[in-house]
């Protein structure tokens, strides 16, 4: 069994990986800002300063680092993660990042991006894995859109995926050798935003007039050509319905 420090440890990915990890036997610790103060292993650290990240790495076999914030400060929480996992010999750093973070142009994108190659050079045990969006980020979208009686939508293609899914596949990451790249993770169905939009307003019982948007770009052109879509890899297993429907 191996001790893991979990980062993010109270989001909604790192939470559910915490629990795929205590559930298979391993020691966990979650590591975020606000740590869980019901549970003993918890710890408080803010990685975009990276005081008291030493402490809490001692002992560690694994690090999942699940913290990131698209406002920004992933660069820096990731330069003070790196400097301290080498510090403390940490064997292995498995890290969720984004399809398409290479093809892109968005600026969280770009970040990611800097970070797995941060990894790649760091001399550390790494396995990245890049996941295309959550389902909650489009019910999120989806939600603030249809606050209006017109809702407008980006009129692009989208792979939804599971994150309790990339959270089990983080796990089995973390209890193996560092993979470096690992084989991307998609949802099960590449779907038009429209039909997600219809979905959402279908389960929350709302009637709506969709407004399809279309925005000058490379970003939006990007994805317009479906720059952050892996239907090669369409693995995950829950779609969009089932989860608003859970």
């Amino acid at each position: 069994m191996k001790t893991v420090l979990v980062t993010g440890g109270t989001g909604t990915l790192g939470r559910a990986v915490v629990e795929h990890l205590r559930r298979a036997g391993h020691g966990v610790r979650p590591l975020s800002r606000h740590p869980d103060p019901g549970d003993p292993d918890a710890v408080g650290v803010d990685l975009r300063t990276g005081a008291g990240l030493g402490r809490a790495l001692e002992g560690v076999d694994t690090v999942v680092h699940c913290a990131s914030s698209p406002a920004g400060g992933d660069i820096e929480s990731a330069t003070h993660l790196v400097r301290e996992v080498r510090a403390a010999g940490t064997a292995h750093v498995v890290h969720v990042s984004i399809v398409g973070v290479d093809r892109v142009p968005l600026g969280y994108y770009k970040d990611k991006l800097l970070v797995e190659r941060a990894l790649e050079a760091s001399g550390l045990g790494w396995t990245v894995l890049r996941a295309t969006q959550f389902h909650a980020l489009v019910r999120r979208i989806c939600a603030g859109a249809a606050r209006s009686p017109l809702m407008p939508f980006p009129d692009v293609d989208v792979q939804p995926v599971d994150s309790a899914e990339v959270a089990s596949r983080l796990a089995r990451l973390a209890e193996g050798a560092p993979a470096g790249r690992a084989p991307d993770m998609g949802g099960p169905r590449v779907e038009s935003f429209r039909d997600l939009a219809r979905a959402y307003l279908e389960a929350e019982g709302l009637r709506r007039r969709l407004l399809p948007l279309r925005l000058p770009g490379r970003t939006f052109a990007a994805y317009r050509a479906g720059g952050h879509l892996a239907p090669d890899r369409a693995v995950g297993r829950t779609t969009f319905a089932e989860y608003l429907a859970r």
